[in-house]
């Protein structure tokens, strides 16, 4: 690809160079002709002229053979710096393709070997067989359906929207967590405050979930959630007193698959954070905070 467009630069500048160059050879022959034009009906006139020209055909030649070696150069670099960001989105979208094979490969595989395995069952063990691969079925339909979401921008056409209360659905989710996070030993506080935005309530509650589901994997003793609203803005936060994000993966805990030292879960669960904040003409940001981690969410209230 960059030999290709390197190739393509220097023609282009090639061509360019030699129809200057041949039109400053006419013109220096043109003047040189007018000056010695009395003399040209001799035989050293003549002579004179020649050399006149292949002195002027060589200066030009030698100024255009640097020139070309440096443009050649030059568009090596530019050729380097246009396919960068090509390169990187064919590899991030291997990366994609690879990251959602695997992710997709597990559940089926345990589809496949429960299913083969029931066929010499008895009914109990049956029952449990379908059981287990229609939860993992929907595990599996559950990543397709968080891929397609994210295949798409994050755009409020795509939201049901109506004006909401983002501590009624904060305040819902919560309740749902607490047996969960009581049963690992882990406390969630939560402080919420009415902020009525003009939102998709599926899509919130897939905000927070996702953000009370990732506390609850890095949490040690606490979760601490709250809502409220500030400057025309309802704000949700979700803590938690785990070890925290490193230095090194802060620019990638949005990303697709990007797992921040969870052995469970999709890693999309940030991914999809985002991209309902944004659909929602909001913002999702991770704070500075230390220890643990805390995610910050912003999106408009509705204008009074």
């Amino acid at each position: 690809m960059i030999v290709r467009l390197v190739a393509l630069y220097l023609a282009v500048f090639t061509a360019v160079l030699a129809a200057l160059s041949i039109g400053a050879y006419l013109f220096v022959g043109t003047q040189y002709h007018s000056l010695l034009l009395p003399a040209l009906s001799t035989p050293e006139g003549v002579a004179a002229y020649r050399q006149a020209m292949q002195r002027v055909a060589l200066t030009i030649v030698a100024f255009d053979i640097p020139l070309v070696i440096l443009v050649g150069i030059a568009s090596w670099l530019l050729a380097r710096i246009s396919v960068a960001p090509w390169v990187f989105a064919r590899e991030r979208e291997r990366e994609f393709i690879a990251d959602a094979a695997h992710e997709l490969r597990s559940p089926l595989a345990t589809i496949s070997s429960v299913a083969q395995a029931a066929r010499k069952g008895d009914d109990a063990s049956m029952r449990e067989a379908l059981e287990l691969i229609a939860k993992t079925s929907l595990d599996a339909s559950g990543v397709i359906t968080d891929l397609l979401t994210l295949a798409r921008l994050p755009s409020s056409t795509l939201l049901v929207r109506e004006p909401v209360d983002l501590a009624a659905i904060v305040f819902d989710c919560v309740a749902e967590f607490r047996t969960r996070a009581g049963a690992a030993g882990i406390a969630i506080e939560s402080n919420v405050a009415s902020a009525i935005i003009n939102g998709d309530a599926r899509r919130l509650r897939e905000l927070t979930r996702n953000l009370l589901e990732n506390a609850l994997h890095h949490a040690r003793s606490t979760i601490t959630v709250s809502c409220s609203s500030n400057a025309g803005r309802a704000q949700l936060s979700v803590s938690d007193d785990g070890a925290g994000v490193p230095p090194q993966s802060r620019d990638r805990i949005f990303e697709r698959f990007f797992r921040n030292g969870a052995a469970s879960g999709t890693g999309l669960g940030l991914a999809i954070a985002r991209w309902v904040a944004q659909a929602h003409e909001g913002s999702i940001a991770l704070s500075d905070r230390t220890p643990g981690a805390s995610f910050i969410v912003e999106i408009p209230l509705i204008s009074s």
